[in-house]
């Protein structure tokens, strides 16, 4: 009996098709997709005060969600489609299935000699688009997410519900299409491997930029923010480092040797800041702080992202030492004495550990991308790091890095005075001073002493709420 035709030879599995690279990349999507959802959303949701645990974790939900719907509708063309302008693609849908299962191509990242001859061909990848418009969209929504760390515990939810469609639309596609999709800074040759200026150096500017104009947490959650669990966090920070390696691991298009090198040293970097971080905050602090531990991990993660695939493991450790060791300073030296800093309240520090550590990365990578890693990558030949004799591609990645920043202050914060005119960016004080109860009518968890009405029978407290006496059954209840 003949096998239906999804298992031929033939229109479900044309000659481009290669299994195991589509496999690949769709797993590489579903492990950044798990970064996300559920790993921010834990992580959020227990790195915060309880009272805004419930809000932490719903903005980052929502924001996945929402940029799928943009994504597919108009977003994706205009960050990886036909060339409009030389940082932005054409606007269109990617819902058809004569699109989404023709072979996946990035039509305008063909690159040329100066005299106008082909160097580079146009991607054209071996699995779907659909595959492609699936990996793309995770990054995109990720993005948001770190994005939305700067901004926890006082932002109006339904000022947030219009900032992601518009932030992505106006700020984010240009990112991608400038340095990924074809545009003048992927024509250039800035190396962003995986997202260290498109999604985390533009999310940490845009976050502080965006904190700027929301205002600042109230008073008293400034004072005091104590994360309401820090095991949960630790376990959304685990999904966050094993998930990398579908974020850095999918960048070369392919299940190549690139990617095992981008995983091998995403997770070499990750580790050796992470250790950095807990050294210094033992040395200077006297005590070795699961949040900082925390913090070096995702320094290393964000610094080694532009270059995974570029560079060796020695230089991943140096990489490393510098991601767990500037950010640091930058967080708990120069911020403390900046005005600025001071002022902005970013709730998470988005703007070190993703910021500072995405343009610390992007200016090592051009310092240690090695020639021949550079050549599987790269569509401007003999490109190079300044070990490697070329002084210029450090001032191309410094160069990158100002477009991204100064993009992003300024899209950031056209976005946030515009939605400022249709409603209000901050919550009311009410609000504010209640948290998830006043916002969503929810709370995360209903505990003893926390308003939940007591059980005669579990807590030995009758109506009148006088103590009786009730036989301890473990040490903790001998309080």
């Amino acid at each position: 009996m003949a096998l239906p035709l999804a298992y031929q030879t033939g229109p479900a599995v044309p000659e481009w098709l290669n299994k195991g690279d589509n496999a690949w990349q769709m797993i590489s999507a579903t492990l950044v997709g798990l970064q996300s959802v559920p790993g921010l959303v834990i992580l959020y949701g227990s790195i915060v005060k309880k009272k805004w645990a419930v809000n932490s974790a719903f903005m980052a939900l929502y924001a996945f969600a929402a940029v799928w719907i943009c994504w597919v509708t108009w977003a994706y063309n205009m960050s990886f489609g036909h060339h409009l302008l030389p940082f932005w693609g054409k606007a269109g849908p990617a819902l058809g299935q004569k699109f989404l299962l023709n072979q996946a191509i990035l039509p305008a990242t063909e690159h040329d000699h100066k005299d106008g001859t082909l160097e580079t061909g146009e991607l054209e990848l071996l699995y779907p688009m659909a595959s492609m418009v699936y990996f793309q969209c995770v990054f995109a929504a990720i993005t948001l997410i770190l994005l939305a760390g700067s901004l926890l515990g006082r932002m109006n939810f339904k000022a947030w519900i219009l900032f992601v469609p518009l932030w992505l639309t106006f700020s984010y596609t240009i990112g991608a299409f400038s340095l990924w999709g074809g545009g003048f800074l992927f024509q250039w040759g800035v190396m962003d491997y995986s997202g260290g200026y498109v999604i985390h150096l533009s999310s940490g500017i845009a976050g502080f930029t965006a904190a700027y104009w929301v205002g600042p947490r109230s008073t008293k959650d400034r004072e005091r923010f104590v994360p309401n669990n820090l095991l949960l966090m630790l376990a959304g920070a685990g999904l966050l480092w094993l998930g990398w390696a579908g974020f850095n691991g999918g960048d070369p298009y392919a299940a190549n040797i690139d990617s095992s090198l981008a995983v091998l040293n995403t997770n070499i970097c990750a580790a050796t800041s992470l250790l950095v971080w807990t050294c210094l905050d033992s040395i200077f602090f006297k005590k070795p702080s699961v949040i900082g531990a925390v913090q070096g991990m995702i320094t290393g993660l964000v610094c080694i992202t532009p270059g995974a695939g570029l560079v060796h493991g020695w230089s991943a450790i140096i990489m490393g030492m510098l991601s767990g060791s500037v950010p640091w300073f930058t967080m708990m030296v120069v911020h403390k004495r900046s005005r600025l800093l001071q002022k902005v309240d970013d709730t998470l520090g988005v703007f070190h550990t993703h910021a500072v550590a995405g343009f610390l990365g992007g200016v090592t990578t051009g310092i240690f991308a090695e020639p021949r890693l550079s050549g599987l990558f790269v569509a401007v030949t003999n490109s190079r790091g300044l070990i490697y004799g070329s002084l210029v591609q450090v001032l191309k990645q410094v160069v990158g890095a100002m477009f991204v920043i100064g993009w992003n202050v300024v899209m950031t914060t056209l976005i946030c005075v515009a939605i400022r005119y249709v409603m209000p960016l901050r919550m009311s004080e009410e609000q504010l001073a209640i948290g998830d109860d006043a916002v969503h009518g929810e709370e995360a968890y209903a505990l003893w002493g926390d308003g939940e009405k007591y059980d005669s029978t579990k807590h030995g407290v009758h109506d009148d709420e006088t103590l009786h006496n009730k036989v301890a059954t473990g040490v903790t209840q001998n309080v």
